[in-house]
């Protein structure tokens, strides 16, 4: 029997079969709803019956995107197992640790990640089958016939569907639970406020084992019968080249991302009329670079969100875009917001605070990680560790990440501000700034920069520009000019890189 509120693939395989759900631009393969149905339950009873899968029990993927690991999606919800996509940038002694951590019962492997699994200490994998993940492609290519229904199909509302690591940019990397639960009412939160259509079609370049490969637009697209075309890596004009000829509706990337995309000589003559809007979330959107895809006739849709709630949790309409420029809008329909002070009392509009999110999309917790859990989630509220400001229209504003904020002279300095006033340099493009340990004012700002143009961009040049847009504690004192900020494998800005570069 289908649980309609967990086998999305199935209800719309009886209700459009010819529509189209996934096509593979490596492979230049698609599948239609029926289809990928089909193939869905091929490779489920291959993972019931051949590999002794059962329900609860992970199954890890180690690969760029690629249409199988989609595939192996679809199966675990038909046997209520879980799926653990893995980073394929780490090193083998980074996925020992998560390995130990989830314990897959089994981990396939793509062709090009091989030497990484090579190097894994044999205990990583001692409890786990490891097998290459083209043992899947006979299954949804149509080198095999299916049988028509799945042995058993498994699976509730509150049931693990997948766990996806976060990066550990600031420590080990955590196990964070995606329930059925969850992704239902993020697709229904997105549905509602991104207006999805059954015709929408979009690009899912961002990596699969990143929840904005899955979250943002895949799953919702799928809840909402829609198309996505998969690539396995950020090609700018492949992707230019895709949204004109695929006609794609919806188009979601980090900032970035989008700066690439404009950057490219084809963006400026490109087609992009089908393209209803650009949402754009992992950091905040440089204005100017706002208006640069605005002038294209792409409104940008300013989001915010994290692995653990959703992760659609905040959009800014396109009427608001430029009037509200900066904000991350309101939050999505089933979900309450805080900002909270030090002492846990809710801030008045204008100051700014950390930001509380409490509703069915949070998770239930980090996998095998009670304290960490403990320490996130107070009385149902998920504790972001972001900082923001509410204004008295009910908009809301990222001042910056609670952990990035360093305190110079007493005074809180938060990074993103300062960013945000570095880049209208006319001749900066990009900038990140860090708390750097000094003698007379505990830690100032250093600020890393990308800039171009004449004259050159020097720290006290810099200070010259800020005097008006900043307090003077908020200028940075020191200055480094790069070629390009180092970036962390979602596509933020390295800190930590950046630390090493003093």
């Amino acid at each position: 029997m289908i649980t309609p509120q967990v086998d999305w693939l199935a209800r719309w395989a009886g209700y459009h079969p010819g529509r189209r759900v996934l096509r593979d631009h490596a492979r230049d393969s698609s599948w239609t709803y029926a289809q990928a149905q089909a193939r869905a339950v091929a490779v489920a009873d291959h993972l019931r019956h051949d590999l002794g899968v059962r329900r609860g029990e992970r199954v890890a993927v180690l690969a760029q995107n690629r249409a199988e690991t989609v595939f192996l999606f679809f199966a675990c919800v038909k046997l209520g197992a879980v799926l653990v996509p893995l980073n394929f940038r780490l090193t083998a002694h980074e996925l020992a640790d998560l390995l130990s951590n989830c314990e897959p019962r089994v981990l396939f492997v793509g062709d090009d990640e091989q030497a990484i699994t090579a190097d894994l200490p044999p205990a990583a994998t001692a409890s786990c089958e490891q097998l290459p993940l083209s043992q899947i492609t006979p299954l949804i290519t149509g080198a095999t016939d299916p049988d028509p229904e799945v042995t058993e199909q498994l699976g509730a509302l509150d049931d693990a569907v997948m766990i996806l690591y976060t990066s550990g940019s600031t420590g080990t990397p955590k196990g964070v639970v995606i329930n059925h639960r969850m992704m239902l009412w993020n697709a229904i939160n997105t549905s509602l406020r991104l207006e999805l259509r059954g015709s929408d079609h979009t690009l899912g370049f961002a990596p699969l084992f990143h929840t904005g490969g899955w979250h943002v637009l895949l799953t919702p697209f799928l809840h909402h019968g829609a198309a996505t075309t998969l690539l396995d890596r950020f090609e700018p004009d492949a992707i230019i080249d895709l949204m004109e000829r695929e006609r794609v509706t919806i188009l979601f990337g980090v900032p970035t991302m989008l700066q690439m995309l404009a950057e490219r000589p084809r963006f400026a003559t490109a087609d992009l009329d089908s393209c209803r809007f650009a949402v754009v979330g992992g950091a905040p959107m440089p204005l100017a670079l706002i208006d640069t895809w605005h002038d294209k006739g792409i409104p940008i849709r300013q989001g915010y969100g994290l692995t653990e709630v959703g992760p659609n949790c905040f959009s800014l309409h396109q009427d608001h875009a430029k009037r509200k420029r900066g904000s991350i809008g309101q939050p999505n329909f089933y979900l309450e917001a805080r900002v909270v002070d030090e002492d846990g009392r809710d801030c008045p509009p204008g100051q700014p605070g950390e930001l509380w999110l409490r509703g069915e999309t949070v998770t239930p917790g980090y996998w095998r990680q009670a304290e960490q859990t403990a320490a996130a989630i107070t009385d149902g509220w998920f504790r972001t560790g972001d900082v923001v400001m509410r204004d008295r229209e009910g908009f809301f504003f990222v001042v910056d990440r609670k952990k990035h904020m360093f305190i110079s002279g007493g005074e809180n300095v938060y990074p993103a501000e300062v960013e945000r006033a570095l880049t209208t340099h006319p001749c900066v493009r990009q900038a990140a700034v860090i708390g750097v340990p000094d003698a007379r004012w505990g830690e100032v700002g250093h600020a890393f920069l990308v800039a171009d143009g004449s004259p050159p961009v020097d720290a006290t040049s810099l200070r010259r520009f800020c005097l008006d847009r900043l307090a003077k504690y908020k200028i940075p004192k020191c200055v480094t000019i790069l070629p390009a900020l180092p970036l962390n494998q979602t596509g933020k800005v390295d800190r930590i890189q950046l630390q090493s570069l003093i």
